[in-house]
């Protein structure tokens, strides 16, 4: 079946809807998804949305832009920071219209609250005072990423955007340099369907999965980053992936900064605030890389607690906070913690771990999401990127909490508007072959094959392997020894049988696909991380602990060669106004 949009839009999380929303209703628009839109990974964010709307008390962009750019590690490209914090305020005015329901002050304005890395000046007169946390996140309790997902969602059924429930990605079709369409699977039915449009959006999230212990939900398996790599587009920076500090322990369910925001205190084995140790400052609201660095060291240091399987844990404490804060500020997180781990709160401390969260690496862009083909600029005609799949860059070497539901509402909105603007004298253009063979040819494929390998085997392995050789400590003899094993797999995966022949909700091939899609993502990550001989950010090589800026400041693209081996080149970091300093917290 063949469709034609003038727009479609892959993924609908924040960023897909938030673009969505801006395309012009003369406009035909398509947004797909591999899941029912609300149920799209943004609806976990929990902590909030960052701005300064000096609700709470003095603030400006500045500082925001400052906060991000140092919290970056000086990776983040300025330019691009600098427009995403100017135009935060701005943006969540905007939600606030559309009728996201912010929690409050007592005046009736919207609340905010602290998070890591966010910081401004002690003194407000002397900009080079010690800086101090400060109130930048705009919250719903901690449901901020759910509320908002409603948000743009009843938008885009107001604007009639057209949906496509359960379909999954799996041909990106480029010809010329152009942008032409792609096609998806109908999970329902697996009938293969080709989309033509003027222009195409990817807005498909992140790689989480990869990892064996992450806050990802289980969509999470970088299938938009993954055909763009395929197609022999690059990637940008896919060494820099973060792990979250406070993971619900074994499991990996995000326990939100907000928690700390409220005023949570890490704990180790001996009762301690260890945070005073690593960040005297602002202590357990230091930046995520930082504070999983500093779980994982008071781990080893044998100063974590050990579980009932025989790994370690650091706790949580939030007990002094109250019942009130908790059931008020943070009741989802809290609720985790009951349900899943049977810990009261109120009362005892929660048992966490770092996490895999998010990937600060992806497609690269401009600030207007137009797709780049190279690191020299060359723009891939009718093709945007935006949200946790796309690299502005804002994030460069570290997130900052709260920053990520800002990129996805400032770039979502851009891109819809620069798509606007393309869609004036945009025309279709025909597909030299038919776009369903390559589909049909891989789905066969994997159905015919009668290997003895099982899919859930590798895919366990593969995540077991990246969170121990490819995590937050690294160094090369474990990346070497990840990427023959990376290299196995991907043999072990040519010799796996799909068990589940039907038609209808072929789970199983579905998972057989996306496995071949991790295969790509980890090899990226891990070749990325081998190259890049520094520390930065959440990249963290034991064997070269110290920044280096006088080699490694610039972006790593990578793609595939003629022969289908990873390629490396790179691209230099934009600097305006901020000077590269040691990151001091």
């Amino acid at each position: 079946m063949i469709h034609k949009f003038d727009v479609v839009i892959v993924g609908a999380g924040g960023a897909g809807l938030r673009a969505a929303v801006e395309i012009p209703k003369e406009y035909s628009c398509a947004v797909i998804s591999k899941v029912f839109p609300t149920r799209s990974h943004t609806g976990t964010a929990q902590g909030g949305v960052c701005a300064a709307l000096s609700n709470e008390e003095q603030d400006s962009w500045l500082n925001h832009a400052f906060d991000t750019v140092k919290g970056s590690d000086y990776l983040g490209d300025q330019d691009a920071i600098e427009i995403m914090c100017q135009d935060a305020p701005r943006a969540i005015i905007e939600l606030e219209h559309m009728g996201m329901p912010f929690s409050r002050t007592k005046e009736g304005k919207i609340a905010q609250r602290r998070f890591g890395g966010h910081t401004k000046p002690e003194d407000p007169n002397d900009p080079n005072s010690k800086r101090v946390p400060v109130m930048r996140s705009c919250y719903s309790a901690d449901r901020t990423g759910h509320v908002m997902l409603q948000t743009l969602y009843e938008n885009c059924i107001k604007n009639n955007v057209k949906f496509y429930s359960e379909y999954f990605l799996t041909d990106l079709i480029i010809e010329d340099g152009i942008c032409k369409g792609l096609t998806a699977i109908d999970m329902a039915t697996s009938e293969i369907h080709t989309f033509q449009a003027k222009a195409i959006m990817f807005a498909t999230g992140g790689y989480g999965r990869a990892f064996r212990i992450t806050s990802n939900a289980h969509v999470g398996t970088g299938d938009g980053c993954a055909l763009v790599y395929k197609a022999g587009l690059p990637l940008e920076d896919m060494e820099f992936y973060q792990f979250h500090p406070t993971g619900l322990w074994r499991l990996g369910i995000l326990v939100s900064e907000a928690a700390r925001g409220e005023g949570g205190i890490l704990r180790n084995n001996a009762g301690e605030r260890f945070m005073e140790v690593y960040a005297p400052t602002v202590k357990d609201l230091a930046p995520r890389d930082m504070v999983s660095r500093a779980i994982i060291s008071e781990i080893r240091a044998g100063r974590g607690i050990l579980g009932s399987d025989g790994t370690h844990y650091i706790n949580l404490d939030l007990t002094h906070l109250g019942k009130k804060v908790i059931d008020e500020k943070i009741p989802e997180i809290t609720g985790f913690a009951r349900t899943y781990l049977g810990v009261e709160p109120t009362r005892e401390s929660v048992p966490i771990q770092p996490t895999a969260h998010y990937a600060m690496g992806g497609i690269p862009t401009n600030y207007d999401t137009e797709v780049f083909a190279d690191n020299k600029g060359t723009i891939v005609k009718g093709f945007y990127a935006a949200g946790e799949c796309a690299c502005v860059s804002v994030h460069g070497a570290n997130r900052l909490g709260t920053n990520s539901l800002l990129d996805i509402v400032v770039f979502g909105r851009r891109g819809g508007k620069k798509i606007a603007e393309y869609l004036e004298t945009a025309e279709y253009h025909a597909f030299k072959t038919d776009p369903k063979e390559k589909t049909k040819e891989m789905m066969s494929g994997l159905l015919s094959r009668t290997g003895n390998e099982k899919i859930p085997e590798i895919r366990r392995e593969l995540q077991q392997s990246m969170m121990d050789k490819c995590g937050i400590f690294r160094n090369e003899k474990e990346l070497l020894e990840n990427k023959e094993l990376i290299k196995q797999y991907k043999q072990r995966y040519q010799n796996i049988s799909v068990q589940d022949k039907s038609k209808v909700f072929n789970t199983d091939l579905i998972e057989a696909i996306e496995l071949g899609n991790l295969l790509d993502i980890a090899e990226s990550v891990n070749e990325s991380a081998l190259i890049r001989q520094e520390s930065r950010g959440a990249h963290t090589r034991e064997d070269f602990p110290k920044r280096d800026d006088a080699n490694w400041m610039k972006h790593t693209f990578i793609t595939k060669n003629d022969s289908g081996d990873p390629k490396i080149y790179y691209k230099g970091v934009v600097k305006t106004q901020f000077e590269p300093m040691e990151r001091k917290y």
